[in-house]
């Protein structure tokens, strides 16, 4: 892992074409600004692991489950729609 120290203003490249800017420092938080191209994900580590935990739970359900799921939501919609 590299640690670097940086100050409000100063920035880290990460390749040719992503830029991390410390943007405000106060205690217990920093606020980073990431100027990336759109094709490059940039996800909160907690969003990515929310994501995982969730799929691999709904790899679990079995297909009485989901049966049962589904009628569940097919009686809470009204008919026609």
């Amino acid at each position: 892992m590299l640690i670097l120290r940086r100050r409000p203003g100063e920035s880290i490249l990460l390749g040719p074409d992503i830029e991390i800017e410390i943007l405000e420092v106060s205690p217990g938080r920093v606020k980073l600004g990431i100027k990336a191209p759109a094709t490059v994900a940039v996800l909160r580590k907690e969003i990515q692991e929310a994501a995982a935990h969730n799929l691999a739970a709904a790899r679990t359900l079995t297909a009485g489950t989901l049966r049962r799921l589904a009628g569940t939501l097919g009686s809470a919609c009204p008919s026609g729609r």
